[in-house]
């Protein structure tokens, strides 16, 4: 078993996240998690009010006796949700650790660690991480440029941005972005993080709540099948790609402005995917990692397969290494 700081903060066994992610950070899903000794995050946005919100978690509990935690991004929008509400939805149903990401949740940070919550934070760069830790959060997520979603502005890949936080950020950390199997585990342990952050990975599992072809389509495409849109716009996105994503590349390519690809990118037509099946339906986010992802086994499968692979590692070809030098024969 693999214990680090992250886990003994969590309470949970394996150094192993499932983060938020919009429209699959479900109860069915995290629960599975759960059960498998990791730690999986409701997304809190997916639920349409915090009426909901509460039922949903309601509903994990019901598949689980095991810690999980809820998603609270927040995101500059023209009609903003109505984030108190959420929160309070969240400290009333008496979750214990809370993911959050997007803009400076200062409010949000006091208010879950008035009530005893832990707050892990989502991060695309060092500076940003140090800031969060100022605020008083309890851990750092710290998301790499492979990473499906927003990667930040900085392009800075895991390999560079993982150990450069961790030579900075005294609370425990862990990192995001282009993890799928035992081998990142270690590399990541090894690089100064406290555990591993997965999404893409656990979109193609058993229990995830996406259509069937979805999870194929993720297992059949390489390295090479993601878009990274609203570049032009300084927002980032990393999505799979397919058919609206190429077409909103090139019309930003042209000069076009946000209101030229709203319909394009519209989160209703992204749900769609998930829904019908139809990878070219909308813009739906995945990561690089697809490239390293083979199958679609269920949640405990994969935990208990990444641990083992990482153990194995960490006991065999690496311990295997190291070969004590031998003295020169005496004279």
């Amino acid at each position: 078993m693999l214990q680090t700081r992250f886990t003994k903060l969590v309470g949970v066994q394996h150094p192993i996240v499932q983060g938020g992610m919009q429209w699959v950070g479900r109860a069915e899903l995290v629960a599975a998690v759960a059960n498998a000794g990791a730690l999986g995050f409701i997304t809190a946005l997916t639920q349409p009010t915090p009426e909901d919100l509460t039922k949903e978690i309601a509903r994990c509990r019901d598949l689980t006796d095991k810690p999980f935690g809820v998603n609270l991004t927040i995101l500059p929008a023209i009609k903003p949700p109505p984030y108190a509400e959420y929160r309070a939805a969240i400290i009333e149903a008496g979750i214990k650790v809370v993911e959050t990401a997007g803009n400076k949740p200062q409010e949000h940070v006091d208010e879950f660690r008035k009530h005893g919550v832990k707050v892990v934070h989502k991060c695309t760069s060092v500076r940003h991480a140090l800031s969060a830790e100022r605020m008083g959060v309890d851990a750092i997520s710290i998301d790499g440029f492979e990473c499906a979603g927003h990667p930040g502005e900085d392009d800075t890949p895991g390999l560079i941005l993982i150990p450069a936080a961790a030579n900075k950020i005294k609370i425990p950390m862990i990192a995001s972005g282009g993890f799928a199997d035992g081998r990142g585990l270690v590399a990541a342990l090894a690089l100064g993080a406290e555990g591993i952050n997965m999404g893409t990975r656990f979109m193609a599992t058993k229990e995830s709540p996406i259509h069937q072809l979805i999870k194929e389509k993720i297992v059949a495409n390489d390295e090479r099948e993601t878009e990274l849109i609203f570049r032009t716009m300084r927002n980032t996105s990393r999505v799979a790609k397919n058919a609206v994503s190429t077409k909103v590349v090139a019309m930003e390519k042209e000069g076009a402005r946000f209101e030229d690809i709203r319909e394009l990118v519209a989160g209703a037509r992204g749900k769609m995917v998930y829904a019908t099946g139809n990878s070219d339906e909308g813009i739906w986010s995945a990561g690089q990692v697809q490239g390293l992802i083979q199958d679609i086994p269920s949640c405990a499968e994969l935990i208990s397969r990444i641990v083992r692979e990482a153990e194995a590692i960490i006991r065999s070809r690496l311990e295997g290494m190291i070969v004590q030098p031998q003295r020169e024969a005496a004279e």
